[in-house]
């Protein structure tokens, strides 16, 4: 495969990919199709901090093959610095539009994370939606940090299903931990989406469509799970904030290639 050309903006020094949709699913697409081992973080304002705060988290979002802007502040702060094109890539979204991508091409998918009972209904829901698409496993594991040889069985049992690409809902920051310890082990591009599992399975409801387009998502969310989730967004959102209006009032950017 030809070298892709890729574009970052800096965003409160952590390098965001610039991206458009059809940009996004065709580099999965031919990743997946070679078995290459990648990772992609799907970036919001509170993964932008914890890299900013969190060394070993900043390296693993650096070290990604793919970062997207996910959520309407990242995404402003890259159309704010000459890309007015900017869309909001998030790992709900860019789920199901892969997995279109997917039933038509007649590519499996691996189906990582989640509680037990959600990935059973994820699998009923997806092959609702998608009648072709091939799920080629899911596995719910432990809570607890997972065994060696549990983790090589994970490992061993992802590779020989023959996916191209595994879906890893975890949460942030476990999820994109374990996609980089596994980068170059998991023949499959390794895609960390968060709550994308609860939502297509329905246990969670997703914010009205007018609030996702008004970057208004993340108020939807403390709503539904505000014990779990206040300090996530009062406190990073606060933290993003701030270090934008640093940015950009003393125009810390640049492109990156």
């Amino acid at each position: 495969m030809k070298h892709e050309q890729r574009i970052t903006v800096p965003v409160l020094g952590v390098p965001i990919d610039v991206l458009d949709w059809d940009t996004v699913l065709e580099r999965i697409r031919s990743w997946a199709e070679a078995r290459e081992s990648r990772y992609i973080c799907i970036c919001n304002s509170h993964s932008v901090v914890t890299a900013t705060k969190d060394d070993a988290f900043g390296r693993i979002v650096e070290g990604a093959d793919m970062a997207t802007a996910d959520g309407a502040p990242v995404a402003g702060m890259i159309r704010r610095f000459g890309h007015a094109g900017q869309q909001r890539i998030n790992g709900p979204d860019l789920m199901f539009k892969y997995c279109a991508v997917a039933a038509k091409r007649g590519e499996s998918i691996y189906l990582y994370g989640g509680a037990p009972e959600t990935l059973e209904l994820l699998q009923i829901r997806l092959k609702a939606f998608f009648p072709g698409l091939l799920i080629a496993g899911a596995h719910s594991p432990p809570f607890r940090t997972a065994t060696q040889d549990e983790d090589t069985a994970d490992t061993a049992r992802i590779n020989a299903s023959g996916a191209g690409t595994v879906w890893v809902s975890l949460g942030c920051p476990k999820q994109e931990q374990w996609m980089a310890a596994h980068k170059n082990r998991i023949h499959a591009v390794m895609i960390g989406v968060g709550a994308a599992f609860d939502y297509h399975a329905g246990t969670l409801k997703r914010a009205p469509l007018w609030m996702q387009r008004a970057g208004f998502e993340w108020l939807h969310r403390l709503a539904c799970e505000p014990r779990r989730l206040w300090r996530r967004y009062l406190v990073t959102n606060t933290l993003f904030v701030c270090g934008a209006v640093w940015q950009l009032t003393f125009k810390r950017h640049g492109n990156r290639t």
